[in-house]
């Protein structure tokens, strides 16, 4: 059995009016024929949860789409990514309680959000420490029961394209066996095959599989009674019964989302599984419906409206423009 997780110009007045109507002409021009730009500035504007700016997907496939899965991040332990997980607020991220095993203290750890490709940096990326790191207090072995934990980051994000939330369901009404969902994570790729360079995140389609049939599944040549349960009752699985797509280790933490009337919803949580895409041994994801009420208990769903601390980066070009415009008129009717 694994756990999915690894270690390791001045402008002047001296122009006639004809001269003054055609540099105008000449402006406006410029700025008509001017690609559009879309602006990564960050910004304290809410946004609604689930819903990417990139939806592009390659169904059947393995890359991602750089911002269709602007939620998942990479957990850093001393450097490392060791985890996956998710952006459920802008100060708040979900994951696996397991993915603490090695240490439960703050300054061990960082959150990489808006990454795509973890061997190649991007200007897209933002490199947070963490404040609190909140483990599920049923929590006490990998492959058990409650395998949640939350960080508190030191301060509050600004979103932009490659960094927003998903939903978090209040219930699991809605979510039907067999209904396809996706996980993303930068794990390996195989048993023992880790994720070649750059290094990009990957996706696969899972359909949704019941507790009971999952259950039944981890049975299936155990040589353990069907009297016992194998997989806790807090938790789903996702996956097919001849194997061949699952999420691997280096997934751990990392979300399992359901599309529900045109919004991407948080279902499952990594968690662990029987080696990788083995048959009957479909992956395990904690179920977070469940612990709704406890994440409710932090307030880690609410964004945090205070936007003082919210880190900047540098202009879109698209702001330059609208300055040269304002400029521009300025001096024309001066």
């Amino acid at each position: 059995m694994r756990w999915r997780s690894i270690v390791p110009v001045s402008l002047t007045a001296a122009h006639t009016v004809a001269e003054t109507m055609e540099f105008a002409g000449i402006i406006l021009l410029l700025l008509v024929s001017a690609s559009p730009t879309v602006s990564q500035n960050t910004t304290a504007s809410p946004r609604i949860c689930g819903s990417p700016l990139v939806s592009s997907r390659i169904v059947g496939g393995t890359d991602a789409t750089n911002g269709a899965w602007p939620w998942q991040i990479s957990l850093r332990y001393k450097g490392s990514h060791i985890c996956g997980g998710s952006v459920i607020s802008n100060q708040w991220i979900m994951t696996a309680a397991h993915c603490f095993e090695y240490s439960r203290t703050p300054s061990d750890y960082q959150v990489l959000l808006g990454a795509y490709q973890l061997s190649v940096a991007s200007a897209s990326e933002l490199l947070s420490s963490v404040a609190r790191v909140i483990v599920n207090p049923s929590f006490t072995i990998p492959g058990g029961p409650g395998d949640i934990a939350l960080l508190k980051l030191t301060s509050p994000v600004a979103y932009t394209e490659y960094i927003l939330p998903v939903c978090v369901p209040s219930s699991a009404s809605g979510f039907y066996e067999g209904m396809q969902c996706w996980v993303t994570g930068w794990g390996n790729i195989g048993s023992a095959v880790t994720l070649p360079y750059p290094q990009t995140l990957q996706q696969v389609m899972t359909p949704l599989i019941s507790w009971s049939t999952c259950n039944q599944m981890y049975h299936v040549q155990s040589g353990i009674s069907s009297n016992i349960a194998i997989v806790p009752k807090d938790q789903i699985c996702a996956g097919y019964a001849a194997g061949q797509k699952d999420s691997c280790q280096g997934d751990s933490g990392g979300p399992l989302v359901c599309q529900l009337q045109g919004v991407w919803y948080q279902i499952g949580i990594v968690s662990w599984g029987d080696g990788c895409a083995q048959a009957s041994r479909p992956g395990v994801y904690t179920l977070v419906p469940n612990f709704k009420s406890w994440l409710s208990s932090y307030n880690a769903t609410t964004d945090n409206p205070d936007t003082s601390s919210y880190a900047q980066k540098s202009h879109s070009p698209a702001i330059h423009i609208h300055t040269l415009l304002i400029a521009t008129c300025l001096l024309l009717y001066s």
